[in-house]
């Protein structure tokens, strides 16, 4: 008697199993959630493996399959489960484990982005969150080395609809589901990822742990006890956990078709980036622009920001609470605005600079993550499509005289950036990678902005 995952596996997996019965794999993902295949697919399934019916009759519908996501009790394992995914709240989402094993507590935020979930989960922003990506074909493009933004992944987990596949890119050197292994990070699929989007969207972002066993068992009161208990973003320092140990140089620039990375050979700015948990991307756009990169950790003062006698000092992005970062962040960019030398920042680095100029932040309750995010230059009344990843954000009536908005978001108004004398910065992301690229002129204006210093 052979089961749906047998018969699968001779023929070829679950891509090759979709194109030889011509259905989707979606299709595929129901006759593993059913444990059967509809007799209407027989035929193919017999040519492709050389079996006969009696062993499919295993494989044929008897009764309705327990749906994964229906278990009749909380504590109760559905047939076929392998993954958990419980909110703070209460809910128990069920569904089918991928990546590596293991127990994972953080906050659940979605990203609305249609590509690059490879930057995103290396994004140090995503420090504390597990990510429910609401475009359901993630794995597609596998995964490489180039499109690292951090060493290794920082977000804690991931949410998905569909079952990971092979990869169909010619860039990818490994597929996600090994990738993750690899790094030790765990991911759920099988879930109705849009509705827990909509959860989310008029509820804020619950807590949650991920559970992926390897001997399969569950402990429903314990996981949802260790949701609660999560104390969550708010009030949290994170930009410690992700920041270098040390300073260091940074002149690789940005990557181009059929060349890869280029390098900086002949900067006309030293900049002092501060590493609250930047992005490669934001370095190499830097570099791009004419400038010699040092990186310093998020602890760095004034003092030792100055010693290296900047052109200017760029605020990097980053996760967590940024009132709680700038408890130390703070002083050193005052020391730095003190002695005249211009600042911008990107991200956390745009709230750290509004708490430095004496505004205040506050958590957003859904907050805004995805690469279509439209944001309007107040100045020019020009729209740019930005990609975006914060959770916290600037209170504009909170700015004090002298400092202006400079941009505002179009999905809710609130506040996308700002400037004030020698300094300005944005809450998106004009490196866009992943996302468009209508922002990239901002490092340009942040060198124009040196030039005018130096002159």
């Amino acid at each position: 008697m052979r089961t749906v995952e047998d018969i699968l596996a001779l023929m070829g997996g679950a891509e090759a199993a979709a194109a030889q019965c011509q259905v989707g794999t979606e299709a595929i993902r129901k006759w593993r959630q059913a444990k059967s295949i509809p007799a209407k697919h027989w035929p193919a399934v017999l040519a492709a493996t050389g079996l006969t019916l009696a062993d499919l009759t295993s494989a044929a519908p008897q009764s309705p399959a327990p749906n994964p996501q229906e278990a009749p009790m909380p504590d109760q394992t559905p047939e076929g489960a392998t993954a958990v995914l419980v909110l703070d709240d209460g809910s128990v989402h069920w569904g089918w484990g991928f990546g590596a094993h293991g127990t994972e507590v953080a906050e659940i935020c979605f990203n609305t982005g249609l590509t690059g979930y490879q930057e995103t989960l290396t994004d140090p922003s995503y420090a504390g969150q597990i990510i429910n990506f609401t475009f359901p074909h993630i794995g597609i493009v596998g995964t490489n080395a180039e499109d690292m933004e951090a060493a290794t992944p920082v977000a804690r987990g991931l949410i998905v609809k569909q079952d990971v596949t092979e990869p169909a890119n010619y860039r990818a050197t490994l597929n996600l589901q090994d990738w993750l292994k690899r790094h030790g990070v765990s991911g759920i699929c099988g879930l109705d990822t849009r509705a827990l989007t909509a959860r989310i969207r008029d509820g804020g972002a619950p807590n949650g742990v991920i559970s992926f066993p390897a001997d399969g068992r569950f402990d429903v009161p314990a996981l949802l006890a260790q949701a609660k208990a999560w104390p969550g973003l708010e009030g949290m320092d994170l930009a410690k956990e992700v920041t270098a140990r040390q300073a260091y140089t940074w002149d690789e620039s940005c990557w181009s078709w059929g060349q890869g990375f280029g390098k900086q050979m002949a900067p006309a700015h030293r900049v002092v980036a501060l590493d609250y948990g930047a992005k490669r991307n934001i370095l190499r756009c830097l570099a791009d622009a004419g400038c010699h990169v040092t990186v310093l950790p998020a602890t760095a003062t004034a003092e030792d920001i100055l010693r290296e006698k900047p052109d200017g000092v760029f605020l990097s992005n980053g996760p967590g609470d940024p009132a709680a970062t700038g408890v130390y962040a703070v002083p050193a960019i005052q020391g730095v605005l003190a002695a005249k030398v211009p600042v911008f920042g990107i991200c956390l680095g745009h709230q750290l600079l509004a708490l430095a100029l004496g505004a205040k932040t506050f958590k957003l309750d859904r907050g805004h993550r995805g690469a279509n995010q439209p944001v309007q230059d107040l100045a020019t009344g020009r729209v740019e499509i930005t990609s975006q990843n914060h959770g916290f954000a600037v209170d504009p009536k909170s700015l004090p005289e002298g400092v202006r908005v400079t941009h505002v978001s179009l999905f809710d108004g609130t506040n996308e950036g700002i400037a004030g004398p020698g300094c300005f910065s944005v809450q998106y992301h004009p490196e866009a990678s992943p996302g468009p690229s209508d922002s990239h002129y901002l490092f340009h204006r942040f060198v124009e902005m040196m030039a005018q210093a130096k002159a």
